[in-house]
Formats: C-alpha cells, sequence, structure tokens
C-alpha cells in the first residue's frame, strides 16, 4: 500500500510538472445529439494555428455519459471552442478547475517517471474483476496493469464505454446492487444516463453521515 500511494505521488508531481510547461486546461461540455466533438476540436487546432501555436492539442479527454465530453488542450483552443459553442451544438461549456490538460499528449513527459516507479513495485492479479478506462475492458494480467495506468496519462477516460462494459447482461438477467460510497452523487448521475436499468439498482453511502450517526 505503501508503494502504491508513492506511484501515485510521483504520477501527481509529474503531471503538475508538465501542466506547468504549457498553459492549458480542460472544458465541460454538454451537447446536442448532433454535435461534433472531434470536428470542432479540429478547428480549434486550426484557431491555434492561425495564432502560431506550434502543435497545439484540443481533443476529447473524458467520455462520460451519452452527449457530455471532456474537452482538453490549449487555453486558446478552450476559449475558441466557447466562444463558438452554439456554432457545434454546445448546449453547456464549463472551464474545470485544474491546472492542465490531463489526459492528452500535453501530459506526455509525466508517462516515463510513472512507468519507472511502476517497475519497482509488484502487481498482481486483481482477485475480483477491474476495468481500466483507457479502453473499457477488464485487466487481464499484471503487465497489463503496468501498461495501461501508464498509458493512461495520455488517454482519454473512457467512463461512459466502461459503465456499458460492467453492466453488459443478457436479456432478461437482474442488474447487480451498485453502491456510491462516499459524498456526492455524481457516478450515480452518470451511471443513471449510461444505463438507467442498471440504475434502477444504485444505492448511495455517504461514509461522513454513517460515522457521524455511530458517533451520537
Amino acid at each position: 500500500f505503501p508503494l502504491a500511494l508513492y506511484a501515485v505521488k510521483v504520477r501527481a508531481e509529474a503531471m503538475q510538472k508538465a501542466s506547468e510547461a504549457v498553459p492549458s486546461g480542460m472544458l465541460s461540455v454538454i451537447g446536442r445529439r448532433e454535435a461534433n466533438y472531434k470536428f470542432a476540436c479540429l478547428e480549434a487546432r486550426r484557431h491555434c494555428e492561425s495564432l502560431g501555436i506550434e502543435n497545439p492539442v484540443c481533443e476529447i479527454s473524458n467520455y462520460l455519459f451519452p452527449d457530455s465530453r471532456v474537452i482538453a488542450g490549449h487555453l486558446q483552443a478552450l476559449e475558441f471552442l466557447q466562444e463558438n459553442a452554439r456554432k457545434y451544438y454546445f448546449i453547456r461549456t464549463k472551464m474545470l478547475p485544474v491546472s492542465g490538460a490531463f489526459h492528452t499528449r500535453l501530459m506526455q513527459s509525466a508517462v516515463e517517471p510513472l512507468t519507472e516507479v511502476l517497475k519497482s513495485i509488484e502487481i498482481q492479479k486483481p482477485l475480483v474483476c477491474v476495468y481500466s478506462n483507457v479502453d473499457g475492458k477488464k485487466y487481464m494480467h499484471s503487465k497489463h496493469i503496468q501498461q495501461l495506468l501508464a498509458k493512461q496519462v495520455v488517454s482519454p477516460v473512457r467512463w461512459e464505454q466502461t459503465m456499458h462494459s460492467v453492466y453488459e447482461r443478457k436479456r432478461g438477467t437482474e442488474f447487480p446492487y451498485t453502491y456510491e460510497v462516499g459524498p456526492g452523487k455524481q457516478l450515480g448521475a452518470v451511471l443513471k444516463k449510461c444505463n438507467i436499468k442498471a440504475w434502477k439498482q444504485y444505492n448511495h453511502v455517504d461514509a461522513l453521515e454513517d460515522e457521524e450517526t455511530a458517533d451520537t
């Protein structure tokens, strides 16, 4: 466990250093059905090129649920998307309070430090199914985990696709009970958007509330 926390520390520091290298950020977007996020990103990159920015970055960094994406990259690209939101059928855009364009190639310099620290940690195959949000599939073996944890730094988080994999069931099969533990119900809200049948078996557990009840 201490080694795992050390790996988290190395990853966080490397990503923070990468974020400080280029003015960048992340933009939460809710779009209409006809929204074309990749085309919008392409035009935002072209806008950056017109400003003299070399190799501009503007790409989807999070697939949250249908019609919701997080787009990350150079700040000028994100500002362009906000200014032209109506053109791209974006209903709502909001800058996230983060320091960089996480899960994009602007984080490339953070991959090597994480890769090196993961080599020093013995990783075992999970006893239960664990899904990677890099591809929305189950981890197969320890080497697979090591590779995908490093790749995740520069890859979009495919949460929507992961939800579909986790809750894939044959017709007529009951869905499992799902518990969200901790403050807030954001994951439950996302599950409802991705699979309303699975959401009907969803429960929220506020750990802080339970502790307060136990104390009294």
